[in-house]
């Protein structure tokens, strides 16, 4: 990223606001702890901040940022869990990486249309999906009856699958682990 300090800090704060959010759920998938997973994250933004003028400014920075959330994740379970002898810490071979890079673009897809829902439907679908509390405890820590929630996760849902039509088995997978929860 050779170039002016001012255009250098510019360019960081909207990686950090386009990029910040879909790489915390990213991280989450392997720590397994949204406040880990943000520790992590920020981390990275660091180090990148840290190192920015260093960095090759010809080479796309998503596949970086990924790479460096994944290994950063991966140091985090081997520093801080007790292994149960199932996690593969194996660097990954390069003919996978692809198939990552394609698994972290639909993945911002879908972080970047819950987004978009309504501030109240986004907080209760997050809540249900990625904290993974039942239709009736998020009423109660909301208090609304569960019939609101029910409805603004049903809102949530038909939203999403036309968002993101092009991967709705993706989306039905996400739905059922949702129903799981109720």
């Amino acid at each position: 990223m050779s170039q002016s300090p001012s255009s250098f800090h510019s360019q960081f704060e909207k990686l950090f606001r386009d990029y910040f959010t879909p790489l915390v759920w990213f991280s989450m998938k392997y720590v397994g702890d949204l406040d880990t997973a943000k520790e992590v994250v920020h981390s990275v933004f660091v180090r990148l901040w840290e190192k920015g003028e260093e960095i090759d400014s010809s080479r796309p920075i998503k596949p970086y940022l990924y790479t460096s959330v994944y290994n950063r994740s991966l140091n985090y379970i081997r520093d801080h869990k007790k292994f149960t002898g199932e996690e593969n810490l194996e660097p990954l071979p390069d003919n996978q990486s692809s198939d990552i890079l394609e698994q972290q673009e639909m993945e911002e897809r879908i972080y970047a249309a819950i987004e978009e829902l309504p501030d109240k439907t986004k907080e209760i679908f997050q809540m249900s999906r990625f904290e993974n509390m039942k239709y009736r405890e998020i009423a109660s820590v909301l208090n609304i009856s569960i019939k609101t929630v029910e409805s603004r996760m049903s809102d949530a849902l038909k939203f999403l699958r036309i968002k993101l039509s092009d991967y709705i088995k993706i989306l039905i997978i996400l739905m059922v682990e949702i129903f799981k929860s109720i």
